[in-house]
């Protein structure tokens, strides 16, 4: 820990060479998606028009259109805002792309402040947050959107309303929706580290668990783009889920390492 202090004037230095390399990254990743940003919008639109279904006979589950929404189009209501939300979904689909080099970048900042065998979960980190938060995102993308939108855009219309999307606000709603379920679905690794480190307990976080459900619903409720229970309920269930693997993941790993641990202090106090 001795060898790896560093004066603040070489911390600021670190930490702008990580801030340059990761934004390098990112506007290499947003500059190839900007080449297909015809095809992102097309890909954007899967939720507006098809939803998961369960066939009982074959017994298997499948993308079935919405015959409501499939022909819905989406307008945009000011000269330049079809340029802008295709800058939009770029730059987040690059944001994506380059999250093994941001994670990567993270890790090497923090890490001088890290004790050797801290420094070990360096892979495992950058592997875990990333698949997480393509696994959050996809299951906000696939799962949670279809049938928000199907909710959303089916409630009380027919006759007298019809859905009319600004491609703004549409998007906006989207990608929303999309990092804010990439991040929640992080929380299982922030919990492991912060046990892994001492920070907390896994027997504390049990202990509290009721409020870690009032807090789900009160995150969800600032997170979700729109007022209503129906959004703040598809967030705040995976977050409650995610924190009982959080600590579960924990336990494990506690059980294994525990005795390697103990090793490790020893000769590091040698």
């Amino acid at each position: 820990m001795e060898d790896s202090k560093m004066p603040l004037t070489e911390h600021l230095g670190e930490l702008r060479k990580r801030i340059v390399l990761s934004l390098v990254a990112l506007l290499v990743t947003f500059s190839v998606c900007f080449a297909y940003s015809e095809e992102l919008f097309r890909f954007i639109m899967f939720p507006l028009r098809y939803e998961l279904d369960f066939s009982i006979k074959k017994m298997y589950m499948y993308f079935a259109p919405k015959d409501k929404l499939q022909a819905t189009k989406l307008v945009f209501l000011a000269p330049a805002e079809a340029f802008w939300m295709s800058i939009k979904v770029s730059l987040v689909s690059g944001f994506a792309f380059a999250l093994p080099v941001i994670f990567y970048n993270f890790w090497k900042f923090v890490s001088p402040g890290l004790m050797p065998r801290e420094r070990k979960y360096a892979v495992p980190f950058i592997f875990s947050t990333t698949v997480l938060f393509l696994a959050g995102a996809s299951f906000c993308f696939f799962i949670v959107l279809p049938f928000a939108l199907s909710f959303l855009l089916g409630y009380k219309t027919g006759d007298v309303l019809m859905p009319m999307l600004s491609v703004g606000h549409y998007v906006d709603f989207c990608l929303k929706f999309i990092l804010a379920f990439g991040a929640v679905f992080e929380l299982p690794v922030l919990i492991f580290f912060l046990t892994r480190f001492g920070i907390v307990s896994t027997e504390t976080l049990a202990k509290h668990r009721k409020y870690s459900i009032l807090f789900a619903f009160i995150f969800a409720a600032f997170l979700t783009p729109t007022p209503d229970a129906f959004n703040q309920t598809l967030m705040a269930v995976p977050m409650i889920l995610l924190y009982e693997v959080g600590i579960w993941i924990s336990k494990i790993f506690a059980k294994k390492t525990d005795p390697e641990e103990k090793e490790t202090e020893k000769e590091d106090t040698k």
